[in-house]
């Protein structure tokens, strides 16, 4: 019989954004799927936004039933819950940063003293969590990072030192020019940094969030990141030289346009019966809003306006021929898997650095426009530049070679699959051990870093 402390049981706790709520539920179920114990910590406004629809207690019943060791609960990210957390964004960062641990450490808490089986040994915390590594050594767990965006974005940020040594970073005049002193990052413009680094004011709740975030991130023992070795080659292999970092995407559910647990957080509008009666290849997506006034009256009858949709569902029919994006990483992975060639039109955060890897460098879209004014000539130019003639067929034949390059990374043999797996079995060796108590942290420290460099020697 094994020991049941040989399995791993791993603490989850998901970030309470709607982008990363849908990797984070995936990875749940493909590391119960490979024998973990998951403990899934969901905040009660996620929880409610997701489940108001189906009034579900568990949003993991259905694979709880197929023989998953799933466990969920929730807890209070510090606000009411009927307070806006869109409207007061600063407000809400506030709470993720100050309290938010407070409620986590209290239910980490009741789980380890309720002495279940097999008991916790491992932590899994989003990367932008300011507060995982600290509460992982305190009670003496294995921190298991998560990154739900891109190799590049995860060390621009964990390099940040380098950005403000070079003027490119919380200086008044910053510099312009090219980035090219990041380890595995050969250049990178300026404006195409994530939109935080491009910020004169760096004093903002959510650069307080960052700048702790990745000072915690250094403590982890794993971190597994929501990309492709074969997409970002250099960036991983220089991260691969600091941190034991895994690419273990794209982190999609086991049937890609199925998947049953409610992820999204607002009601989807089934767009199928209109995008049936289109010709194939020549729908065009987008967020509707903002939208000009009177819009939607002159364009009646030309295209299909709702507040929210299930994108994968969109994406998967012949009629979509291009998708107007904002380079959200959940979106291109997903464009990427139904070959449909993207125009690229960043908002903020890592979407203007996802927009230099789409554009620039992996070559399956374009650029709509630089932040700056453009007009329905331009647009209608570009359009017709992503989706007719030569041009159309060479981003078609481009997104074509990535997704064989996803397709062969998570089969049997591929890069994330292995990748995934040396992770799991690392874990694994390491949880076989009786981890030490809390007040015996120095020792645990060693132990670890001793034990994954004897699991990666062979």
């Amino acid at each position: 019989m094994v020991d049941s402390r040989s399995k791993p049981h791993a603490i989850l706790v998901c970030y309470p954004l709607q982008g990363h709520v849908i990797p984070t539920i995936n990875l749940t179920i493909k590391l119960a799927q490979k024998g973990f114990t998951i403990t899934f910590i969901n905040t009660q406004s996620i929880h409610y936004q997701i489940t108001q629809k189906n009034d579900q207690d568990d949003i993991f019943s259905t694979y709880q039933g197929l023989g998953l060791d799933i466990r969920y609960m929730t807890v209070s990210d510090g606000l009411p819950l009927n307070f806006d957390r869109s409207l007061n964004h600063d407000q809400f960062m506030s709470a993720l940063l100050h309290v938010f641990s407070a409620h986590v450490e209290e239910a980490l808490l009741k789980i380890m003293e309720s002495k279940i089986d097999p008991p916790v040994n491992c932590l899994i915390a989003d990367s932008f969590f300011v507060f995982p590594g600290k509460l992982a050594k305190k009670y003496g767990l294995l921190y298991i990072s998560f990154w739900t965006e891109t190799a590049l974005v995860f060390t621009i940020y964990y390099h940040l030192h380098l950005l403000e040594l070079n003027g490119h970073f919380g200086c008044t005049d910053k510099s312009e020019d090219v980035i090219d002193y990041i380890p595995g990052v050969q250049s990178i413009r300026p404006k195409d940094l994530m939109s935080y680094l491009q910020e004169t004011d760096t004093t903002s709740i959510c650069h307080q969030i960052i700048s702790n975030a990745f000072e915690d991130v250094r403590s982890a023992d794993f971190i597994l990141c929501n990309t492709i070795q074969e997409l970002e080659p250099e960036t991983i292999s220089a991260l691969q030289v600091e941190k034991s970092f895994f690419a273990i995407g794209p982190v999609f559910p086991p049937e890609f346009n199925k998947i049953d647990v409610a992820t999204s957080m607002w009601s989807e509008f089934d767009c199928t019966h209109w995008l049936d009666l289109q010709q194939h290849a020549t729908v065009f997506s987008d967020d509707p809003n903002p939208l000009p006034e009177d819009f939607q009256s002159e364009t009646h009858g030309r295209g299909l306006i709702i507040p929210w949709c299930c994108q994968k569902q969109v994406l998967t029919h012949t009629a979509i021929g291009g998708f107007l994006t904002h380079c959200g990483w959940n979106s291109i992975l997903e464009a990427i898997w139904c070959q449909v060639p993207l125009l690229c039109f960043p908002l903020l955060t890592d979407q203007f650095t996802n927009r230099k890897l789409v554009v620039d460098d992996w070559k399956i879209g374009l650029n709509l426009c630089d932040k700056n004014q453009i007009t329905k000539d331009e647009v209608l130019e570009k359009i017709h530049h992503l989706m007719y003639g030569k041009s159309s067929d060479e981003f078609r034949n481009a997104i074509k070679k990535v997704k064989k390059m996803l397709e062969n990374a998570i089969r049997a043999g591929g890069s994330s699959q292995e990748n995934l797996d040396n992770f799991i079995g690392t874990v694994y060796l390491l949880a076989g051990k009786e981890l030490t108590h809390p007040e015996d942290e120095s020792s645990r420290d060693e132990d670890v870093e001793v034990d994954v460099r004897a699991y990666k020697d062979g």
